[in-house]
């Protein structure tokens, strides 16, 4: 749920980036992560790539337009990032932020004058040089309030002014050190300079007639159909991590829209596409099928229960550590993901910023006996019906959901075998944030996803109950870790304060880490250039059609 509320406020938020099938443009991470991998043998090393031929993409969501500032929709930024490029991008293979458009960027140390020095032959489309004055010009419309810019302008609203001194050199004056921006500004789709002669040019209609200055230029959109790239021959400013540092070797690239899963997966093997994600419950047979390349990742996500900490059994921290200890996530993970997943044990999951493997040792693991000891020291003691109970008050939790799944149900067997009763209450996804808000729950199964841990800000900080901190979570030194994190400019000093929390968030056992699910990208095998990374996600500047 918590995702689906981010949506449209963060463009930070994971599925922007594990959506945007062309690797370019998320935030930083740095935890060390099992490779992806791919399930096919990889071509052979003769065979050459070729240019020309189309490539189609099956894609679920529709964007509502293509003008990046205008865009509420992580599909916009994937499309606008196939168009576009921004100043900075992430190596999905190191999870380094790396300058893009621009060659190189310094911090100041109090860290609000950023100054990036823009690449060098970077044209949009049209043959216009990106200038430093067109980047200010395109910032400062997504910042004006009368953008109204659901997402794009909402990422720069730390800065306080914008100048361009010279042609090469651009300059943000921020009101206060924000650490997340960089990553931010690595979005090719949302975060991608707009000529302002197309503006000018098609006005109301530029989200239909998108300029910019990455490897494809539109050609064609059809509503509720798809929408048709075309080659950028001049293109020349590849990611750094990319083999192809030229332009991209097929002729189109085609998204189409298929909303429904089954229907998605029929067009992937009858031919109609050549690429799709695919859910775990779907993915076997694809890595049993010589037709297609299987490639995997984790995605920065984690799915937890969150605990209410104004319900007065919830309040003794016996009770939640024991809540902890009684979740087989193991199993869980079979239930809900068909194996295809790993646990978590803290507040961020392994493939986000500042993820501390020290968790993995002193996070909660399936333990009984443990929970059932704390729960007897606490004084909860079974009755006939052995549910605990005590003072007269039963240990009797509901837990709220708006995506139920098998693993719940598991859930509920667990907390039952030390003695807890646990009531799943199955909500539609407003009804079930209206009761968050309002706190009218005991335990909340969610998820939440991001690929920068300033996330945790909105979900653990005290300034934010009555807003996202649905568990009325109060901890100073929790507050201090928080905004700590938010503001440092050093990575060193970010990691240390995230290590922090997830220390102190396990120690407290504010809510139950459950686990990271993997992602699948299918591809047929008339595509090559395919290479795995750890997300998961496909470098199409590098793929070619084999035909």
């Amino acid at each position: 749920m918590l995702q689906k509320l981010l949506d449209r406020r963060m463009s930070y938020l994971l599925l922007v980036c594990l959506l945007a099938l062309s690797a370019v443009g998320c935030s930083s991470a740095t935890a060390p992560v099992e490779q992806g991998s791919a399930e096919q043998p990889k071509p052979p090393a003769s065979l050459t790539p070729k240019t020309g031929g189309t490539i189609t993409i099956g894609y679920q969501v529709e964007p509502d337009t293509l003008d990046p500032q205008k865009t509420a929709l992580s599909a916009g930024n994937f499309v606008g990032g196939l168009l576009g490029g921004a100043l900075m991008v992430l190596d999905p293979y190191t999870f380094e932020l790396k300058p893009h458009l621009a060659e190189s960027y310094a911090i100041s140390e109090d860290g609000k004058t950023w100054t990036f020095k823009l690449r060098k032959g970077v044209k949009f489309h049209d043959g216009t040089p990106l200038t430093a004055a067109i980047f200010k010009e395109s910032m400062e419309r997504a910042i004006d309030p009368k953008t109204a810019s659901p997402v794009t302008g909402q990422e720069l609203t730390t800065i306080r002014s914008i100048s361009a001194p010279d042609e090469s050199t651009l300059v943000l004056q921020l009101d206060q050190p924000t650490a997340p921006l960089l990553g931010s500004l690595s979005y090719a789709g949302y975060q991608q300079p707009i000529l302002p002669a197309a503006l000018q040019k098609f006005g109301s209609d530029f989200g239909r007639n998108p300029v910019g200055v990455g490897p494809w230029k539109f050609e064609s959109w059809k509503t509720g159909e798809s929408i048709t790239l075309v080659r950028n021959d001049d293109y020349q400013w590849a990611a750094p991590f990319v083999k192809n540092q030229g332009p991209v070797r097929p002729d189109k690239l085609v998204i189409k829209f298929i909303k429904d899963n089954q229907t998605l997966i029929a067009a992937l093997d009858s031919g109609t596409i050549d690429i799709a994600g695919v859910p775990a419950k779907d993915v076997k047979k694809y890595k049993d099928d010589k037709d297609f390349t299987v490639l995997e990742g984790m995605q920065p996500v984690e799915s937890f229960i969150g605990m209410n900490m104004e319900n007065e059994i919830l309040r003794e921290l016996e009770v939640r550590k024991a809540l902890n200890l009684a979740i087989n996530k193991e199993a869980l993970v079979i239930a809900d993901l068909q194996g295809e997943g790993v646990p978590v044990y803290g507040p961020i999951p392994p493939t986000m910023f500042g993820y501390d493997q020290a968790v993995e040792q002193y996070g909660y693991k399936y333990n009984q006996e443990e929970a059932i000891r704390l729960l007897e020291e606490a004084g909860w003691k079974p009755n006939g019906q052995g549910i605990r109970e005590k003072n007269g008050k039963t240990l009797s939790l509901t837990m709220i959901v708006d995506d139920p799944k098998p693993g719940h149900q598991l859930i509920q067997s667990m907390f039952k075998e030390i003695g807890i009763e646990l009531n799943i209450q199955n909500y539609e996804s407003a009804t079930a944030h209206a009761q968050a808000v309002k706190g009218s729950f005991d335990l909340m199964a969610t998820d939440h996803g991001s690929i920068d841990p300033n996330i945790l800000d909105l979900f653990m900080n005290s300034n934010q109950i009555g807003g996202l901190n649905f568990f009325r979570i109060k901890n100073k030194e929790l507050d201090y870790f928080l905004e700590k994190g938010s503001t440092a400019t050093d990575a060193g000093e970010r990691k240390k304060a995230y290590a922090a929390i997830q220390k102190l968030v396990v120690d407290q056992a504010y809510w139950i880490p459950l686990y990271s699910a993997k992602t699948f990208q299918v591809v047929s095998n008339r595509i090559q250039g395919v290479e795995a990374n750890p997300l998961g996600t496909l470098t199409i500047q590098d793929m070619w059609v084999n035909e």
